[in-house]
């Protein structure tokens, strides 16, 4: 069974409620473009500022910010991707096919393993994982301006 043969009871929902066109075609997008530039923009910019900032205080309360909002984002980007899958079979669209499905999995594979860095407290403060938790989410903050573009792409294409 097909990714969008599984989703296909589920979309089939939604396309009964008799969401309008635009929206099933560019909510996803005007949602998620939000979730990353707004909330993606100040989780990195706290993370650096928590990495960098001489002040200790400064950069206690900007790693305090970047660990209250980074998995909130997280989420909201988790939920989005579903959103995203929903709306592409609700169009009747492929979904394997397209750059914008490998770009927002392996978005959410970074942050993930960024996350489960995170979690285990950084190896005891293992200056190397610290590390590779900042250069990997900026990686993946990278990726999501090529994620929205490719977005952007394919929603024009449909």
């Amino acid at each position: 069974m097909s990714l969008a043969e599984l989703l296909e009871p589920i979309a089939n929902v939604f396309r009964g409620l008799g969401i309008p066109e635009p929206i099933t075609h560019w909510g996803h997008p005007v949602m998620m473009g939000t979730v990353i530039f707004m909330m993606g923009t100040y989780v990195g910019w706290t993370g650096w500022r928590g990495r960098l900032a001489e002040d200790k205080e400064v950069s206690s309360k900007n790693r305090a910010d970047h660990r209250k909002l980074a998995p909130l984002m997280f989420l909201f980007l988790a939920l989005g991707y579903t959103g995203g899958l929903l709306s592409l079979v609700m169009q009747k669209q492929p979904i394997l096919e397209s750059s914008h499905f490998w770009t927002g999995t392996i978005l959410l594979g970074f942050l993930l393993i960024n996350s489960v860095i995170a979690f285990t407290g950084f190896g005891k403060d293992n200056p190397s994982l610290r590390m590779t938790h900042a250069y990997l989410g900026t990686v993946a903050l990278g990726l999501m301006l090529v994620h929205t573009f490719l977005g952007l792409q394919l929603g024009f294409s449909l």
